[in-house]
């Protein structure tokens, strides 16, 4: 039996079940299940903002997280729930993620809110190729990440000569002169999705037209070549900078090193800086945000985007929430808490600090100088098969498995493996 007529055939039973079970709740239209994997300190505090607005609609808002930074254990969640035909009704998807699904058939159409609010002139067209399907919207885009950033401690960037770097060069010399003072120098988790997250920014500063022929062209001939093996050979140093202790860490924890002194920086994107915030760190003052050297005027992003699945009942309060999303003072206040920036580009910037000011002018320059590019580390370059097929090979590498051209060889077999 096909995926849609599973769902469809056992609906209404998971209707029935949401209804019962729910305390408080009189029917499930009134309901919305929402998953997603925003469990930390900040991402909690800016989901917050979301179920408030909703529950002054008179939606009630059933929480499904599930823990795991990039959204594979979500994934993987949310492929059981359907399958046993009992699916949330609203899904935190990225990128490629939302265009599978959208090719099951499953999604829920939001052409009528869409339509009705004007979503077609506020949202980027690099953000619509996610959120439509067949020239139809199936997702509100909440946020765009953009993923190629540096977050440093101000006080140790200050006793390791205070200057922040804009070359490789002077990365290095900082990572130096940071390990002097005793610190680690860089804060990371080891995850796969966290070492792609810094293989993605060493790709894209070794040039755009670099990034785009192996990151999403999948060019062999780049894939394997010279310029690729000097990727990995600065993976490898960025790893000697590294503490023994970071297999499995999260990447909320690796931000704490950095918030409490204990490293230097953290190579990750946008969404840290709400771990920052939340621990009542101001930028320019307590640390500070600056796009990983070399890829200056250049953005990778990913977008979080709402997908609404197919269902009989409830679409009401699908439609309310979807709207939700993309209200303008909504995606003001989220994203100042979620570190992100906004999908609409009708938002002004006069909530946001420093660091989200230069967030939303970095994404406008880059969007108008053709420098946007989907991150492969967060499912907007290639599809999923792909992205993990290229974690695979950075992963093993970063954990010391293979040298940098060894690296470089696999890199080719892996995604024409995954083709």
């Amino acid at each position: 039996m096909k995926l849609k007529s599973l769902l469809k055939s056992t609906l209404a039973g998971a209707t029935l079940v949401a209804m019962t079970s729910i305390p408080g709740t009189v029917n499930a239209a009134s309901n919305v299940e929402v998953l997603h994997w925003w469990t930390s300190g900040g991402e909690a505090a800016a989901l917050k903002v979301l179920k408030e607005n909703l529950e002054g609609q008179g939606v009630t808002w059933s929480d499904m997280p599930v823990a795991g930074g990039g959204g594979s254990s979500a994934m993987t969640a949310l492929r059981a729930r359907v399958t046993a035909g009992n699916p949330p009704t609203a899904v935190q998807m990225l990128g490629f993620d939302i265009k599978d699904w959208a090719g099951e058939g499953v999604l829920g159409n939001l052409n009528d809110v869409a339509s009705a609010e004007g979503w077609d002139k506020v949202v980027p067209p690099a953000l619509q190729f996610f959120s439509k399907h067949e020239g139809n919207w199936i997702a509100s885009p909440v946020n765009v990440h953009s993923t190629n950033w540096v977050w440093i401690n101000k006080s140790i960037l200050d006793a390791a000569g205070g200057k922040a770097p804009t070359t490789w060069e002077e990365l290095v010399s900082l990572l130096d002169a940071m390990k002097k003072t005793g610190v680690t120098p860089l804060a990371h988790g080891g995850q796969a999705w966290q070492d792609a997250t810094i293989f993605d920014a060493v790709v894209l500063s070794l040039g755009d037209d670099f990034y785009k022929a192996s990151m999403i062209d999948l060019d062999p001939a780049v894939l394997g070549g010279e310029k690729m093996v000097e990727a990995f050979n600065r993976m490898a140093t960025l790893r000697s900078y590294v503490d023994d202790n970071f297999s499995g860490r999260d990447w909320n924890l690796a931000s704490a090193m950095v918030i409490n002194g204990e490293a230097g920086m953290q190579m990750m994107g946008d969404w840290a800086k709400g771990e920052f915030l939340r621990a009542g760190k101001k930028p320019g003052e307590d640390f500070v945000c600056i796009r990983f050297p070399g890829t200056q005027g250049a953005v990778t992003f990913n977008s979080d985007q709402f997908v609404m699945f197919d269902i009989k009942e409830g679409t009401d309060a699908q439609k309310k929430m979807a709207s939700a999303v993309m209200d303008p003072a909504f995606q003001s206040v989220f994203n100042v808490v979620k570190g992100s920036v906004p999908a609409r580009t009708d938002v002004p910037d006069t909530d946001f600090d420093d660091c989200g000011k230069k967030g939303m002018a970095d994404l406008s320059d880059a969007a108008k100088n053709s420098r946007l590019f989907g991150s492969m580390a967060h499912g907007h370059s290639v599809p999923a098969s792909i992205k993990n097929a290229i974690y695979d090979v950075v992963t093993a590498h970063f954990n010391g498995e293979y040298d940098a051209k060894t690296a470089a060889k696999e890199l080719v077999n892996a995604v024409e493996a995954a083709q």
